[in-house]
């Protein structure tokens, strides 16, 4: 039987072929977001096994593993790294159309050169050479990142944090860049438990006791100076949606405080006060020059019993239907009419808002510069063969593909880098298709332009790399 995996897996047709063997595959990687660990790049982890480095966090597989009937103990209970890895051998053969599968083998090839299908009857022999190769100084942490190719990685960390392993990382001899994004969400969740902890915290951080609205704000310049000390060029939000309900200075003051007193605040108040620091924030980030994301569109902690057991980020997030157009729009305007609009990068996790998506970036490319707003690659649940390949056939017909600064990985493993990989294969499997019926000119080498660009190119100009 042919390995699922070889060399024209996805191209369908010598066009593609061509398209990635020439264009694609050798490019470098950006990873312009992700979760990974700077700690674990700092420190050059090594790792155990491959359940240590392959299936711990990854709620995607345990998501996959709990609808199957995996009982939690086998995911993230207290069964031996070898259980989990068998009960993922286990499940994996029942993820067919699911793109785990296709990740998941994708993995296994290129980190171990492992071709063989993943199933209970090989788990025992996988595991173990796995083994054997992780424990070697090939699989460190670092290592992982460099035979991947990865040029630059960009990593995601809260206002308080001291970036004291990205501090380290700068003063390394490590050959791939490693920055970070300034991602402030706690501090713009007004209406969260644990706020007004939060604050305090933060407080400690820029060394300013935060006593009112006009503190908040000062505090997060400081910090968001002491990012940008660090080479923290990007900010990132997650939220459902961007709010833009304005108010006065003074009502905004008053809500702060209110919070502050230990009071609720009201949802419409939870909503000034958003739309004010955002728009503050966002003049920040053009002062610094920086590239703002928003990660739009996710209904997160839905099952209340697993996140009091488990804590957030362990596989209870879906989709949600938030209203987004309107005051997304309006946000944007804000700052477009003030000329204080970054760059910027939007996400939706609704597949429902592609096509508003795609023309939305449209209403702020103002000409100043190619592609200066973005819709982002398929995300989170989008993240598969029909995600993206809505994302880039909507983008086509509504934008410029050719501008589009491509991948990432959005992910907490250090083995997800063949994402690229399988994006790039797609690309250039659609392209080639259409060059095949006509429908694009038979041009490899124009054709091929654009998909480097797509690839590696359009994110190393726009993120200036």
């Amino acid at each position: 039987m042919k390995n699922l995996i070889h060399n024209n897996f996805l191209l369908e047709n010598k066009y593609a072929e061509l398209l990635y063997h020439e264009y694609a595959k050798t490019l470098p990687i950006i990873d312009y977001h992700n979760h990974l660990s700077p700690k674990a790049i700092a420190e050059d982890q090594r790792f155990e096994n491959i359940t240590e480095v392959w299936i711990a966090g990854d709620h995607y597989k345990w998501r996959a593993m709990r609808t199957l009937g995996v009982n939690e103990k086998y995911i993230t209970g207290d069964s031996s790294d070898e259980e989990k890895f068998n009960h993922w051998a286990k499940t994996l053969p029942f993820t067919l159309r699911n793109p785990l599968h296709h990740w998941s083998q994708l993995e296994l090839a290129r980190y171990f050169n492992e071709f063989e299908l993943l199933t209970p009857d090989n788990a025992q022999r996988i595991y173990q050479d796995t083994k054997a190769q992780i424990q070697t100084a090939n699989f460190s942490a670092r290592n992982l990142l460099t035979q991947m190719n990865v040029k630059v990685l960009c990593t995601t960390e809260d206002p308080i944090d001291t970036l004291e392993h990205h501090q380290q990382l700068i003063k390394s001899n490590f050959t791939v860049k490693v920055s970070t994004a300034f991602r402030p969400d706690k501090s713009i969740l007004i209406r969260n438990p644990d706020y007004n902890d939060y604050i305090d915290l933060l407080s400690i951080a820029a060394c300013i006791e935060i006593s009112d609205y006009d503190d908040l704000l000062q505090a997060l310049e400081k910090r968001i100076s002491f990012f940008h000390d660090n080479r923290c060029r990007l900010s990132d939000h997650g939220l459902t949606h961007v709010p833009y309900k304005i108010t006065d200075r003074a009502t905004v003051k008053k809500i702060f405080a209110k919070r502050r007193a230990g009071k609720k605040v009201s949802p419409l108040e939870e909503e000034q006060f958003q739309t004010a620091i955002l728009l503050f924030l966002g003049e920040q980030y053009h002062k610094k020059g920086w590239v703002q994301q928003f990660h739009l569109g996710a209904m997160r902690n839905n099952n209340t019993r697993m996140l009091l057991q488990l804590g957030p980020d362990t596989g209870w997030d879906s989709i949600g239907n938030y209203p987004i157009a309107h005051d997304l729009s309006r946000f944007l305007d804000q700052l477009d009419t003030h000329n204080q609009l970054s760059k910027t990068i939007l996400y939706n996790l609704n597949p429902s808002d592609n096509e508003m998506m795609a023309t939305m970036i449209g209403n702020f490319n103002d000409g100043s510069l190619k592609g200066k707003i973005q819709w982002g690659s398929g995300w989170w649940f989008l993240d598969q063969l029909d995600g993206m390949t809505n994302q880039i056939n909507t983008l086509s017909n509504m934008g410029l593909i050719s501008c589009f600064i491509g991948m990432l990985t959005d992910s907490r493993s250090f083995l997800s880098f063949p994402r690229h990989e399988y994006f790039r294969r797609l690309l250039c499997n659609i392209f080639g298709n259409e060059i095949e019926k006509g429908i694009l000119p038979n041009d490899p080498k124009w054709i091929g332009k654009i998909i480097s660009d797509i690839s590696f190119y359009n994110a190393k100009e726009y993120f200036n790399y």
